[in-house]
């Protein structure tokens, strides 16, 4: 290649090119970077490289690129926005290497690559847009209403992003005077959790429809995950109230157990009724349910493991902890409870899991027989 070649490969290279001195002064720059900046390259020598980045980028060639540069001698493809002639930003990839007393500067422009990251992004904030919309609508809906029972709900999505996972809560009429409770746990987030969550939510709904009680419900759902590839490791706490009479009967796939507070008593956990998750091979058939009799005035809880599962504690302080926000808010309406006892348990956490947590105070009327 003679020099008239290598000069016009330089001039027109597909990329900008920058010959600078160490402390930036810019000696030489071709054809290409200067028509990228709207300017003559008479204009861009001698000044110095870090003036063509905008006021951001200026920073972090302070703070970082250029002390990586002295060190190593190399720097590759460093995502930056340069300044146009015109005061346009225009985004950049450079690679700069030390050769002797100069810095080689190779610039690409990104416009492109900016553009995908940005529809990258869109189309992640449209799923968890379409994910929360999904969810909130399953989630929806009237909470059942009774003289005997006071329920509330709080939902409470995961620190991290705004990833909308897998946990739900649900309450129905089984009869005019049994009610269905369930607060359940699917694996993984986004839309697939939430679908995954409503196709749950509405078997779970179906079933309790024919009658089964918590043991069978539990049995059948898990042959409905089997069968349909659909919540693996799913884990749920099912429950059944008769309002009438108090009578409980709750079954625990996996789930962390009910909390229960008596009046005069300390709120504690129901460890019966105890099974694996669903679609689990060593469940057993059929999965055990457990009785409750409840007196006037005592309250239910069930929650998901995002109220007290935390990387900076054992599993046991947390429960603790639970159970004695339960027990110091028992005073309050079950809606107001719910959330005190959430914020309380979720206060300074590390998790990137959901909180979910029902709460039913079953106090009958007066004149019930």
């Amino acid at each position: 290649m003679d020099g008239a070649e290598a000069e016009d490969l330089f001039e027109h290279a597909p990329c900008g090119y920058v010959v600078a001195t160490r402390d930036g002064t810019i000696v030489r720059v071709n054809h290409t970077l200067a028509a990228l900046l709207g300017q003559p390259a008479a204009a861009l020598v001698g000044r110095r490289f870090q003036e063509l980045l905008t006021v951001g980028g200026q920073i972090y060639h302070e703070t970082h690129y250029a002390p990586l540069l002295a060190m190593q001698g190399r720097v590759r493809e460093i995502a930056v926005d340069l300044v146009g002639g015109d005061g346009s930003t225009i985004p950049a990839l450079i690679t700069s290497t030390v050769r002797g007393d100069e810095v080689r500067t190779i610039i690409f422009e990104a416009v492109d690559r900016r553009r995908y990251e940005q529809e990258l992004v869109r189309a992640r904030d449209r799923e968890h847009a379409i994910a929360g919309e999904l969810q909130r609508a399953l989630l929806g809906g009237a909470a059942p209403r009774n003289p005997a029972i006071d329920l509330g709900v709080s939902y409470r999505p995961a620190v991290a992003g705004l990833e909308v996972g897998g946990d739900w809560y649900d309450a129905f009429w089984l009869s005019e005077r049994r009610l269905g409770l369930v607060v359940g746990d699917v694996v993984g987030r986004g839309i697939g959790a939430a679908t995954t969550m409503g196709q749950l939510r509405s078997a779970v709904r179906a079933l309790a429809s024919t009658g089964l009680g918590a043991s069978a419900l539990l049995d059948a759902l898990d042959g409905y995950a089997r069968r349909h590839d659909v919540g693996q490791m799913t884990t749920l706490a099912y429950a059944e109230l008769d309002v009438l009479d108090g009578s409980l009967t709750f079954a625990c796939a996996g789930h962390p157990p009910p909390a229960v507070a008596a009046p005069g008593a300390s709120a504690v956990f129901a460890w019966d009724g105890r099974s694996p998750p669903l679609d689990a091979a060593f469940a057993p058939e059929p999965r055990p349910e457990a009785p409750l009799a409840l007196t006037p005035g005592a309250l239910v809880v069930l929650f998901t493991d995002g109220l007290f599962e935390r990387v900076d504690r054992p599993l046991k302080a947390g429960l603790d902890r639970l159970l004695e926000e339960i027990d110091a808010h028992r005073a309050l309406p079950a809606g107001e409870l719910a959330d005190a006892v959430t914020r309380a348990a979720l206060a300074g956490r590390r998790s990137n899991d959901d909180a979910c947590l029902l709460a039913v105070r079953w106090t009958p009327p007066a004149d019930a027989p």
